[in-house]
């Protein structure tokens, strides 16, 4: 086929597409097109994208907002014990509860855990997941960190972060009409440069349920992932417990790291919540805008997190 011809066919294949679908835009697609903020969090495995955003999660479902949250990856490696399909099954079962309680629909990739590339067929699928859910944030790890699944989530969803708006680029799915705003999560690693947030939400009201959401998550949690062993396993107070694994759970590192985050982000939670209500805060998650999405100002960034409405700025 000449160029010509591809051309012409990929304008039909757009035409098709969006006669089908409607009007190219973030909102009007779908009977859901009721306003309301569209997110999408990308994970490397089905535990992570919980873990970095799952409290955040809750309040923005809670206000009727759309949250979609997706495992790039379908975790069959990651456990002492068990593994392959059977582990992913379980996996996807544990994250499907866990989204339930925070409101989020879920979403698990049929790619092996330990194999992601950062390949133009894979770009293809984020970019697809991004235009389907019609987002308006997405987040994702930072392409710098200890694991090359979270490291190429990262890269994806940079590479993504234009593409969205081609139309020739994946032309079945039609482009986003505006370019949303791309977030790290935070994570604890210097180099190249230090996690800088932009934007930390204050947790405590939401965080058992936040609790809640990764007690399901037994196979990582209690359980200890790739990680584990019998003697963890025999640490750990028993299923029939639950008031005492929850307890566990509330303070072993899973449990902490969202008080550790209020604590190294405490600056940024005054400056959002004001001085008494920023130095109370126990528990945070904290994003990172990405420069190569939409640079959103101030004042959008309070609105893209209507959680902030109630803050008293100092």
């Amino acid at each position: 086929m000449n160029a010509r011809r591809l051309m012409l066919a990929c304008l039909i294949t757009l035409a098709a597409v969006t006669a089908t679908r409607g009007p190219l835009s973030n909102h009007a697609l779908g009977d859901d097109g009721d306003g309301k903020l569209r997110i999408i969090v990308f994970g490397a495995h089905p535990d992570d994208a919980e873990l970095s955003s799952g409290g955040t999660a809750v309040k923005w479902s809670a206000q009727g907002h759309h949250v979609k949250l997706v495992s790039v990856t379908n975790g069959d490696i990651g456990h002492w014990q068990i593994k392959g399909e059977g582990l992913a099954k379980r996996r996807l079962a544990e994250v499907k509860l866990a989204d339930g309680i925070l409101g989020a629909a879920t979403e698990v990739l049929p790619i092996h855990d330990g194999e992601l590339e950062p390949t133009l067929e894979n770009r293809r699928a984020i970019t697809r997941l991004i235009r389907d859910w019609r987002a308006d944030i997405v987040i994702a790890h930072r392409p710098w960190d200890y694991h090359p699944d979270h490291r190429y989530v990262g890269v994806l969803v940079q590479d993504a972060a234009y593409m969205v708006t081609v139309p020739f680029f994946c032309p079945e799915t039609p482009p986003l009409a505006k370019n949303p705003v791309f977030l790290y999560s935070a994570d604890g690693f210097e180099k190249p440069y230090p996690f800088r947030p932009d934007v930390v939400v204050a947790l405590d009201d939401v965080y058992d349920r936040k609790l809640d959401a990764l007690h399901e998550l037994e196979s990582q949690i209690y359980e200890g992932g790739a990680n584990g062993s019998a003697d963890f396993v025999k640490s750990v107070p028993p299923a029939s417990n639950v008031h005492a694994r929850k307890e566990w759970l509330r303070n072993s590192g899973w449990g902490r790291r969202n008080a550790f985050a209020a604590d190294r982000f405490r600056a940024q939670l005054v400056k959002t919540y004001g001085l008494e209500k920023g130095k109370a805060v126990k528990f945070a998650e904290a994003f990172e805008v990405c420069e190569y999405g939409r640079r959103p100002s101030a004042d959008e960034l309070k609105r893209l997190f209507p959680i902030f409405d109630a803050a008293e700025p100092k």
